[in-house]
């Protein structure tokens, strides 16, 4: 699943390669404190591919925005195979928890009663003053069944633990979670930026060169698909437009670093 894991590890390396300690200082860091050694979930970035956009042939991966919010975060990976079905009743026992491999202690049990599936994350995470951690599942990873709950958490400050919660919603509907699958992804956030956003409409007429931008792709769109060409338009996937201007900044991938092991086995004990 995690495919990508070791091309985006040499690239990290270089570019830390090339820092000065100076900008080190500068740098926000996520920092995970281990509360105790088991159930050891695996932290990891998260990966540019998945399962389903595989199976088209790799079609979907010429989606540039999907392979950007693919990576947009680190993941926390499942450690034990388990089978979980919910009969459909509110109390915790309607949920069935049946681990297929490892050994105790398990990472995921039924808490709260009404199919959610909860992790208990073994980390107490910490992010630079005025940064929340948005808690949500896998980016662009459906699971049948079931599907992630989302918070966002003040880990500037907080010293209480997070769990991840899954909702299942089939009853009597096994689901399966695999080991080193992805239950987590991890998204530092700026407290309060998206609060200073003032949304509008406007009518597009109003911005002459963002409206000649929009009349060149729609007219270069149409031809494409007229001509039911087999290949795809890339203007968006190398930041240009079909004007031939460029974007003045422009991502085709993400290259967020792996968590640094700090500790000695020592302090692991």
């Amino acid at each position: 699943m995690l495919e990508d894991i070791e091309n985006r590890q040499r690239d990290a390396d270089r570019a830390r390669m090339t820092r000065t300690p100076a900008a080190e200082l500068d740098e926000p860091k996520l920092i995970a404190y281990r509360l105790s050694r088991w159930p050891a979930l695996r932290l990891a970035r998260a990966s540019t591919s998945r399962p389903w956009m595989e199976q088209t042939g790799r079609f979907a991966n010429r989606c540039l925005p999907l392979l950007i919010a693919n990576q947009a975060g680190w993941f926390i990976l499942n450690s034990h195979t388990f089978r979980v079905t919910w009969t459909g009743h509110d109390d915790p026992s309607s949920l069935k928890v049946e681990y297929q491999s490892g050994y105790a202690p398990y990472p995921a049990m039924s808490h709260f009663g009404f199919g959610i599936l909860t992790w208990q994350i073994p980390y107490l995470f910490r992010t630079p003053p005025g940064y929340n951690l948005l808690v949500r599942g896998p980016a662009n990873w459906p699971k049948d069944g079931t599907y992630p709950l989302e918070g966002i958490v003040e880990t500037d400050w907080a010293v209480a633990t997070f769990t991840m919660n899954w909702k299942l919603t089939h009853l009597n509907s096994p689901v399966t979670f695999n080991t080193d699958e992805p239950i987590c992804m991890l998204v530092p956030q700026r407290r309060g930026e998206l609060e200073t956003f003032r949304p509008e409409i406007r009518s597009l007429h109003t911005d002459h060169e963002t409206a000649e931008g929009y009349r060149q792709w729609f007219r270069s769109r149409g031809q494409f698909l007229a001509e039911r060409r087999a290949s795809w338009q890339k203007h968006y996937f190398h930041g240009t437009s079909p004007g031939g201007l460029g974007a003045t900044e422009h991502q085709r991938k993400l290259k967020l670093r792996d968590f640094d092991e700090l500790e000695s086995e020592r302090d692991r004990r």
